[in-house]
């Protein structure tokens, strides 16, 4: 049997739920509610599936990220969107920095096996917002003010389980 699994960076629990404001507002007002289902969090590598019996090498895989750097503050500031018709995304823009990227790169030396672009955001709507919702809430969203920021002290490893469930965490700045 496959499950999915990816790794992220979670923010705190007030952070968590300022962005499930916004998220309830997609819902509300823009037909969005598959935007409730997750919780806020910057992917460092996005969902990829496996046998369950391979758990023990992502596991591996995952404590043998070079984490050692010291924990840094993450920024976010403003929303930024992609405007795929098709599969259209507003999202929280956390400010890129030196520190993120090289996380991202040491996350990436262990899980190389899909070959994907890194653009950092914080998913407020996706997956159930037609493109003409999207051009609406992105007019009230653009210009929207929103900054806040959290200090980046671990990875979560995540599998999917009806919902996402942290299976593993790996601190920063540990050997």
């Amino acid at each position: 049997m496959k499950k999915l699994y990816f790794i992220a960076i979670y923010p705190p629990q007030e952070i968590i739920d300022e962005v499930k404001i916004f998220k309830r507002d997609l819902a509300l007002n823009y037909e969005n509610s598959k935007a409730l289902k997750n919780e806020a969090h910057v992917t460092l590598f996005p969902p990829f599936s496996r046998e369950v019996e391979m758990e023990k090498d992502i596991h591996e895989a995952f404590q043998k990220i070079n984490t050692n750097i010291l924990p840094f503050e993450m920024n976010l500031n403003g929303f930024g969107s992609f405007a795929n018709p098709k599969n259209p995304v507003i999202y929280i823009k956390p400010e890129i920095n030196d520190q993120l990227m090289s996380l991202y790169q040491r996350v990436r030396e262990q899980f190389n096996f899909i070959n994907y672009s890194f653009n950092p955001h914080m998913t407020v709507g996706y997956r159930d917002l037609t493109y003409e919702n999207y051009l609406k809430a992105w007019e009230v969203y653009r210009n929207k003010e929103y900054k806040t920021k959290f200090l980046v002290d671990k990875i979560l490893l995540l599998r999917h389980d009806f919902n996402w469930v942290p299976i593993a965490d790996k601190r920063l700045n540990s050997e």
